[in-house]
């Protein structure tokens, strides 16, 4: 589905951002890491690179190394955090993230990454946006994306029922969390298009935000 095939306003009462992909350009780095990893395991990086956006590193072992026991996976994940944590290099702001960002001072959202907390903090504090007071990270849960856990975390946190949210994604685990979830989903960026998100916009840029009385939020996709 296409952006000129859906409405382009739509209202909710919070909006759930994820970071990498929507947020936050890290794919160099990203992919400098998972490259290297899969050199080391021996498993072809073009394959592992379809796999690993918007999950949390140790599912998406599981899922390429379906052997190996998820003790070694928690642990490599450990490095593979602290690896993209320490490597900054290229990470910039997705086209419109901080006017968007700034557009939703007041109004109810929260950040839910993938990423643990200190990563997360690295790479918005690099790409020059704010964090969310509200943040739903790693830490948090205990299943990793597609799984809605996240999300409906979120959505609680924020006080707001699942049906009342709008998700912003970019990858195919985060469309299908969000959709899991009940709620409504943004993708954002090249990825996102294939995984039929309610609404697909290029970047940031292309969304406008007002907040409307009774403590709604109005989208304007461009």
């Amino acid at each position: 589905m296409t952006a000129t095939t859906v409405p382009t306003v739509l209202t909710a009462h919070a909006l759930l951002l994820d970071m990498d992909g929507t947020l936050v350009n890290s794919d160099a780095v990203v992919e400098r890491c998972w490259r290297r990893w899969s050199e080391r395991h021996g498993l072809d990086a073009g394959e592992v690179m379809k796999v690993v956006h918007g999950r949390q590193g140790y599912a998406s072992m599981a899922l390429l190394l379906p052997d190996r026991p998820m003790e070694q996976n928690l642990a490599d994940n450990a490095r593979m955090l602290a690896e993209e944590t320490a490597d900054l290099d290229g990470v910039v702001p997705v086209p419109g993230a901080p006017e968007f960002l700034a557009s939703l001072a007041g109004l109810p959202h929260a950040l839910v990454t993938s990423a643990d907390v200190a990563l997360s903090t690295a790479r918005m504090a690099a790409a020059g946006l704010s964090l969310p007071d509200i943040r739903v990270t790693a830490e948090s849960v205990g299943a990793s994306k597609p799984d809605p856990e996240g999300f409906l975390k979120g959505a609680a946190e924020l006080g707001v029922d699942p049906a009342d949210c709008i998700v912003f994604e970019d990858s195919a685990a985060g469309i299908a969390a969000g959709r899991s979830a009940g709620m409504r989903v943004v993708g954002v960026g090249p990825r996102a298009d294939f995984h039929e998100p309610d609404v697909v916009v290029r970047d940031l840029r292309q969304v406008r935000v007002e907040g409307v009385a009774g403590g709604g939020i109005r989208l304007y996709v461009a």
